[in-house]
């Protein structure tokens, strides 16, 4: 008999996992958010396996330290699905073969292979293979996991996992009832298309969350969480609570439809959870390949759609290594992405001072 989605538990490494990145992802002021814990952990945990010494440590510190049970719970969350796909890939050098072991461990898992192409060559011929690929699993949902510049003649390997899904709500909402209403947005109110249904769907409570759980067919399910704080950060204990607690009740909703679509590099996150040594000329990937490496960047890219008839989601993670003798500095990012002071100023005398709340265009140059 098939489990129901509300009664599957989440495995804890991986809640914890995806709960503590997720709030590294929320701390900056943005519109919205969507990314794939499923595919990041893939891509990390392959990492993982191949680790050693402090750059497995702080790995393991974020997935768990059971990295087989954690990946294999990954592989079973997409496997056996009618529309849904997955596959993680190394793209290595030519003359930089993996480890026998690492090679044999990606083998296991769903969709794996490993691919050698041009680096030092071609780089750019080797970042739009790897996007074509990635575009093709996607359905087209993922066009460009890799900007312009991402892969370079020093890149030795990318470990690339990729994923796509299509959920169809059990009772698909009537696209009749479907109407503009107010969404209080943090810049405003605004109307937007919104969906609306009646009828028994999980609803639960605790400690100021509220959720609902729309099935959907293949063990698929969405759960919509409001809080009575917009500041409240998701703990996996709330969520944990949520599910147990989650029975059958008689609920009226009504849900925005909505297309969001979310890129990101992940050095500056996981730096904040704690994975630090793998970005640095210290890490240990011995046993990826014989050859020094280190991570470059970690690259993610997600999209979700939600409508009338259902859920559409795809999702693909890079992990990007050089090799680890390689001497050029990496950048100090300084991204101005939220409120800020600036100062001008000329000799010793600051000639304007201020502070940039919400920039406006200065209009066409003069």
């Amino acid at each position: 008999m098939a489990v129901s989605p509300a009664s599957t538990a989440l495995r804890p490494d991986h809640l914890d996992f995806a709960l503590r990145l997720h709030a590294q992802l929320t701390r900056s002021d943005r519109s919205g958010l969507v990314w794939s814990p499923y595919s990041v952990a893939c891509a990390l945990g392959l990492v993982a396996t191949g680790a050693g010494g402090a750059t497995r440590d702080e790995l393991t510190a974020l997935l768990g330290s059971d990295l087989r049970a954690h990946l294999a719970a990954l592989d079973e969350a997409v496997a056996d699905g009618p529309e849904l796909a997955a596959s993680t890939g190394l793209w290595i050098r030519d003359d930089l073969g993996p480890r026998p072991e690492f090679e044999a461990a990606l083998r296991d898992h769903r969709g794996s292979g490993v691919y050698t192409v041009d680096f030092p060559g071609d780089p750019d011929g080797a970042r739009r293979t790897i996007n074509e690929e990635v575009a093709t699993l996607t359905r087209g949902l993922i066009s460009e996991l890799l900007p312009s510049g991402t892969v370079q003649d020093t890149t030795r390997a990318l470990l690339v996992n990729a994923l796509w899904v299509r959920l169809r709500w059990q009772e698909p909402f009537d696209p009749k009832r479907t109407s503009r209403e107010r969404f209080h947005a943090p810049g405003g109110t605004r109307r937007v298309a919104t969906m609306h249904r009646r009828g028994r769907l999980g609803y639960a409570e605790t400690r100021g969350w509220r959720m609902v759980t729309l099935p959907g067919d293949h063990d698929l399910a969405l759960d919509i969480l409001l809080d009575d704080d917009s500041d409240a950060e998701l703990a996996p204990r709330t969520l944990t609570e949520l599910r147990r607690a989650t029975s059958e009740r008689d609920v009226a909703l009504a849900l925005p439809r909505f297309d969001l679509a979310h890129s990101e590099h992940l050095s500056g996150p996981l730096g904040g959870v704690g994975v630090r040594t793998c970005f640095t000329p210290r890490a240990d990937l011995g046993g990826i390949a014989e050859h020094p490496l280190l991570i470059d960047e970690v690259v993610h890219r997600a999209r979700l759609r939600v409508d009338e008839e259902g859920a559409e989601g795809a999702a693909a993670t890079a992990v990007v290594m050089r090799t680890a003798s390689f001497t050029r500095d990496r950048p100090v990012t300084f991204t101005v992405d939220r409120p800020f002071t600036f100062v001008l100023r000329r000799r010793e005398a600051i000639l304007f001072l201020g502070r940039v709340r919400d920039p406006q265009e200065p209009g066409s140059t003069r």
